[in-house]
């Protein structure tokens, strides 16, 4: 009857440990945080509204606060959008210049390379997929 006993007594523990493990695992999943997938760098709203969290959280900004906040940071936005805007073409006028001294050095099978992997850029660009260059909500 030993050897039965001692089968038994095996089996038990090897449940009671399974179930220990299991326990462990499935506390760990129930409170680990969810992740928020999400491909490339946060957009300007993203950071936007995090940076208005911040600072109505840090510095417990009142409601009227938070509005004159809101027109501040709007005000700011629209006045980088026309600066933007205003440079623009100069921006614009760099680059092709960069792209033309850059094709000016390269061979004839290089050339053609080189303009495959402008069009990829510029098709992940306007996916806004990871790649260099502007990301997603940033203009070149």
């Amino acid at each position: 009857m030993k050897p039965f006993r001692l089968s038994v007594l095996i089996y038990l523990t090897l449940v009671f440990l399974s179930g220990v493990v299991v326990g462990v695992l499935a506390h760990r999943f129930y409170t680990m945080q969810a992740v928020k997938a999400k491909a490339g760098p946060p957009s300007s709203e993203d950071m936007r509204r995090q940076y208005v969290e911040d600072l109505r959280t840090r510095l417990k900004l009142r409601d009227e606060q938070l509005l004159r906040l809101t027109e501040i940071l709007d005000g700011a936005r629209d006045r980088f959008h026309e600066m933007r805007k205003k440079w623009a073409p100069d921006v614009r006028a760099i680059q092709e210049e960069q792209t033309q001294k850059i094709r000016g050095i390269l061979d004839e099978a290089q050339r053609a390379e080189y303009e495959k992997m402008r069009q990829e850029r510029d098709q992940r660009r306007h996916r806004g997929g990871p790649g260099p260059g502007p990301g997603p909500g940033r203009r070149p």
